[in-house]
């Protein structure tokens, strides 16, 4: 028997993903469970198993291919039978599709190819129950081919176009059926007007691929700058006393814990409790109104194997140090080890980017889209600072901070950045980090 395996659903705002690596060939004998494919999404990146034992027959989406939540991406050949809440899922081709179980598949039996069936272009026609019946290629089986542009086009795909004045009916689709990819638009953006001067082939120039994480970066980077008004702020910080707490504190904390205790969950600490004053900077831009969001969730920006990525603290402003500190370390290896769910991504209302580990000194960071502001904190550095009438050598850290001047003006990132001074210079060795 045939299935189609389809693009798994795997949020409420992820609506498209895109094929990364295919970690199976065609004529592969697969088991169920299985790791299958990696599946880059503009959340996280997640290896999908697979759903069915059997023989992976047919390769639908290729690697670097962007399709909607809900599109086929394979076909096996198995024996296994259709798990049952697969079995209720609509055969129309343009219904979105219900959130899977438990397989993260969607599967559906295919009709057999060929003189006795098929679609009028050839194509397997999907279906909930299996055809026994030879299909009649003169029915009103109407192929995505022959569907209009403006149907080919998932939502975020849409808006790319009308983001760059693009004209999606010049564009030929290279997707599955002839829809139109993101990969698409972003070709048609970037490529010029002009006729080459000179052969590429004769160029010194290296051409790197793109990879799929990059470009989702690239867009995410290039959506957050084009419609965020952003300001900038930067203040120094005297972290003297932090630097003397967290030298104390960090071999037994280590020892009782387990975890390296960083500096980071500190200032994660003063941020959260700086932001309930502050509310304002713990927002998002609604068009007619500014959405305060009631939970502190802190994105942590981060490193990973693929490129830069922003886990999520649920409900920071509850967690003590030493639970932030542990919540730091369970996301970076999460993060190294290519662990993360969607769920590890989602919902963040504030982001925070430790930039000194860089040897960073002062940056302009770019808003984690569509939150109000990032907080960035770079390299404490010795610096000679005049206290009353004296001179003394103390540990100085700059904290920039990038925000949505839409939602707020200059009083207001001073006013929070104020408040994140005071409480980090006031840290001392009876603060508490349980």
């Amino acid at each position: 028997m045939a299935l189609i395996i389809e693009l798994p659903h795997v949020g409420e705002s992820v609506v498209e993903g895109t094929i990364g690596k295919w970690l199976k060939k065609p004529g592969d004998q697969i088991e169920r469970y299985d790791p299958l494919v990696e599946i880059v999404t503009d959340k996280v990146t997640m290896e999908m198993p697979s759903p069915v034992s059997g023989v992976l027959s047919r390769i639908i989406a290729e690697e670097g291919e962007t399709i909607p939540m809900g599109a086929p991406i394979a076909e096996f050949e198995t024996d296994d039978p259709l798990p049952p809440s697969d079995k209720k899922i609509s055969s129309e081709p343009e219904a979105t599709p219900p959130p899977v179980g438990t397989t993260g598949y969607l599967v559906k039996n295919v009709a057999p190819v060929g003189p006795t069936g098929g679609g009028p272009d050839g194509e397997p026609v999907i279906s909930d129950t299996p055809t026994t019946t030879p299909i009649n290629n003169d029915s009103p089986v109407v192929s995505k081919r022959e569907q209009p542009n403006s149907q080919r086009l998932s939502p975020a795909v849409r808006r790319l176009a009308q983001e760059n004045n693009v004209d999606v009916s010049a564009i030929h689709g290279t997707g599955v059926g002839g829809r139109i990819t993101r990969d698409d638009v972003m070709a048609s953006i970037s490529t010029p007007q002009t006729t080459p001067t000179s052969n590429p082939a004769d160029s010194e120039d290296t051409i790197l691929k793109i990879t799929p994480i990059r470009k989702m970066i690239a867009e995410a980077m290039v959506r957050s700058v084009s419609q965020i008004p952003h300001a900038w702020s930067t203040i120094e910080t005297d972290v003297s006393s932090l630097v003397i707490v967290r030298s104390t504190h960090r071999k037994a904390f280590i020892e009782k814990e387990a975890v390296e205790l960083t500096y980071l969950p500190f200032i994660i600490k003063m941020v959260v409790e700086s932001l309930r004053e502050n509310p304002t900077l713990n927002a998002t831009w609604g068009g007619d109104t500014i959405i305060l969001k009631n939970r502190i969730n802190i994105g942590v920006a981060m490193a990973g194997p693929e490129g830069l990525i922003v886990p999520v603290i649920k409900d920071a402003d509850r967690l003590s140090i030493v639970g932030l500190a542990h919540a730091v370390s369970d996301l970076t290896f999460k993060v190294k080890n290519r662990k993360l769910s969607v769920e590890d991504v989602q919902e963040g209302t504030f982001t925070v980017n430790n930039t000194g580990v860089l040897g960073s000194i002062s940056s302009q960071p770019i808003i984690n889209y569509p939150q109000a502001a990032i907080l960035t904190t770079e390299a404490i550095q010795k610096k000679p600072v005049v206290i009353g009438d004296g001179i003394a050598i103390r540990s100085i850290m700059n904290i920039c901070m990038s925000f949505d001047h839409r939602i707020n003006d200059g009083a207001e990132s001073s006013t929070f950045l104020q408040s994140i001074k005071r409480r980090i210079e006031s840290i001392n060795l009876d603060t508490p980090v349980y």
